[in-house]
C-alpha cells in the first residue's frame, strides 16, 4: 500500500472521487487501483453496524461463452456448481457464476488477484470471450449488522442472512436499476458486493446513503473491511 495520494494524480479513479473528497477521503493506492483507504477513525466499528464501501477500482474481469467454464477448469478455477453462486479461490479470489456460460472474478479487498491477471493474458479457444467488468460494472460494498435492512428498502428480494446465503447471488433491480448483489462476508462481518452499471454508480450511492440513514450508517474505508477480517 502506497502514500496517501490525490485521486487526481491517476486516471484510473471511481467516477466518485469528488463525493469522497468532500467528505475528507484519504486515497491509498492499492497495487494498480486508486482507493478511499478511510474518511475518519474507527471505521471498522462502522462498518460492523452500517457501511459503504466504494471498491469501483479494484480489479474484476468477466468471460462469457460456451467454452467458458470448461477453459476456467483447465485453468485452475474451482467452478461454483451452479448459477447465481460464488466460490473463493486459493489466493482470494471470488469467482462468481452468472449463468451456466458467464462468470464474473472480483479481486480480494487489497486489489490482490494472481488469477485475475493469469486468465487475463491466457490465451482463449474459441467461444471464451472477455468482459470488460472493470469498465462496463461499478462495485459497491454494503456492509454491517444493519446491511439486509438496508437492502429490503430498495430491493424486494429478501437478502436477510438467514434467508440468503454467504456466497449466493441475486441478479434483481435495486434501487430501480439492474445489478448483481453477491453476499461474500469478510470473516464474521455481513457482506454484500454489489455490482452495476458504471453510468449509475453515482445515482446508486446516493440512494444507498438515503436507505442507511435510520441506523445512521455512512461511508467506509478499504482500511476498515481489512480491519474485520
Amino acid at each position: 500500500m502506497d502514500p496517501s495520494i490525490s485521486p487526481t494524480q491517476t486516471s484510473r479513479r471511481s467516477s466518485l472521487y469528488r463525493r469522497h473528497s468532500q467528505l475528507g477521503a484519504e486515497f491509498h493506492r492499492f497495487g494498480e487501483a486508486i482507493a478511499v483507504h478511510h474518511y475518519g477513525s474507527d471505521e471498522a466499528t462502522q462498518a460492523q453496524s452500517l457501511g459503504l464501501a466504494d471498491l469501483s477500482t479494484l480489479p474484476r474481469v468477466g468471460f462469457k461463452g460456451a467454452g467458458t467454464p470448461a477453459w476456467a477448469e483447465q485453468c485452475g478455477v474451482h467452478l461454483p456448481h451452479q448459477p447465481n453462486w460464488a466460490s473463493e479461490q486459493p489466493d482470494g479470489t471470488l469467482v462468481a457464476r452468472l449463468s451456466s456460460s458467464e462468470l464474473l472474478m472480483i479481486s480480494d479487498y487489497s486489489g490482490h488477484s494472481p488469477l485475475i491477471d493469469r486468465l487475463a493474458a491466457a490465451d482463449r479457444p474459441e467461444r471464451v470471450y472477455p468482459l470488460p467488468r472493470a469498465e462496463s460494472h461499478s462495485w459497491l460494498a454494503l456492509c454491517g449488522s444493519h446491511a439486509a435492512d438496508t437492502l429490503a428498502k430498495v430491493c424486494a428480494v429478501d437478502l436477510r442472512p438467514q434467508h440468503f446465503e454467504n456466497g449466493q447471488i441475486a441478479q434483481t433491480s435495486l434501487a430501480k436499476i439492474n445489478a448483481i448483489i453477491l453476499r461474500s462476508d469478510i470473516g464474521n462481518l455481513t457482506n454484500y458486493a454489489i455490482f452495476s452499471d458504471s453510468s449509475s454508480v453515482e445515482y446508486l450511492w446516493d440512494s444507498l446513503l438515503d436507505a442507511m440513514a435510520e441506523h445512521r450508517g455512512s461511508p467506509v474505508g478499504l482500511e476498515a473491511l481489512a480491519n474485520n477480517r
